[in-house]
């Protein structure tokens, strides 16, 4: 760097949970995904995530540079796992200027992209015409992918499990807008027990176990598993990971490598690698996706730069156009040699 110094900058706008929720739209948002996964787009762009790791406590950083549009940023996490608590923020700069365009409350995006991903992979994985849904989870993501999943599918009826009755209470509550019929049940194997045509498993296991017995699972179900990130967590066992025809997952190798249930299939000698697709090959039609009615589909989410830069990036275009957001001081960006 040197000391010259370029132009002042345009203004950098804030975006806060509430600006998001006023700028954000299901819709919008799948079909900013479905964008940035049909385009054309290299590994360099969106390099495997880094972490550095504390007593307790850690910081994830995942960056990238969109394929569609003129934005590349990333998402920081900080996390104390001793106190269980984490923030996220999301920057994003101009491609072409480099200017810091805005920063955003990065929990708002991460609910958002995470169901709103999701739903564009069921949409393209499950059975056509109606659905009826199982969930397992009653929680915030729970929440939210019943949401996602509404805005693209027509949905007969819901199923969903928790431990805590209240929690399956409030879960009824909290959709009524959607006006779908939804049931709480007492256990996983009830939910499993309805043959739903999707299963989404939005749920932290206690212990680290997986959520259900995979061989509970019926012909034709389409299965998202999004709650295990990680080595050390566990949301699906082998037997599913054995059962299904297809696995679809945002970040292949992250997947396959980095999540305790793939780890664990993996010691139990199931050979997932040859049925496993990147959601970017299904969405760009490079696979044709599911091949018959009877097939068991696995969607695995572990989230990526791509969803958080896609579903930022139309939050900032629609919250700019709506005069939302606050105006940060302008800086001097230094002039690179």
């Amino acid at each position: 760097m040197s000391d010259e110094q370029a132009p002042l900058s345009s203004p950098t706008i804030f975006l806060g949970g509430d600006d998001l929720a006023k700028s954000f739209s299901w819709p919008h948002a799948i079909d900013a995904l479905r964008e940035a996964y049909g385009a054309d787009f290299t590994e360099g762009m969106f390099p495997p995530r880094a972490v550095a790791r504390g007593d307790g406590f850690w910081l994830r950083t995942l960056t990238g540079i969109a394929p569609v549009g003129a934005i590349m940023g990333a998402k920081i996490i900080a996390a104390n796992i001793r106190n269980k608590r984490a923030s996220y923020l999301i920057p994003l700069f101009d491609q072409e200027s480099v200017e810091l365009v805005s920063l955003l409350d990065g929990n708002a995006i991460t609910g958002y992209r995470t169901a709103a991903t999701t739903a564009l992979a069921l949409d393209a994985l499950a059975r056509k015409g109606r659905v009826s849904v199982g969930i397992l989870g009653t929680g915030f993501e729970a929440r939210n992918h019943l949401r996602a999943l509404a805005a693209v599918r027509s949905i007969s009826a819901v199923h969903v499990f928790s431990p805590n009755p209240d929690s399956r209470a409030k879960f009824r509550e909290a959709l009524t807008p959607l006006g779908l019929d939804i049931v709480g049940v007492s256990s996983a194997r009830e939910v499993l027990d309805t043959r739903p045509d999707i299963l989404i498993c939005a749920a932290r296991s206690r212990n680290e176990q997986a959520l259900f017995d995979g061989a509970w699972l019926s012909p034709g179900i389409t299965v998202a598993s999004i709650g295990s990130t990680l080595p050390e967590q566990r949301e699906v066992d082998p037997v599913t990971i054995a059962r299904a025809d297809l696995i679809v997952a945002d970040m292949a190798e992250e997947v396959a490598h980095d999540t305790g249930d793939m780890r664990a299939a993996t010691q139990a000698g199931v050979d997932f690698q040859r049925k496993l697709v990147p959601l970017a090959d299904l969405i760009s039609g490079r696979h044709s996706g599911r091949k018959t009615s009877d097939e068991i589909i696995l969607f695995k989410s572990v989230g990526s730069a791509l969803q958080d830069l896609a579903v930022a990036a139309m939050c900032f275009s629609r919250a700019r156009a709506l005069g939302l957001g606050t105006l940060l001081p302008k800086t001097i960006h230094p002039v690179l040699k």
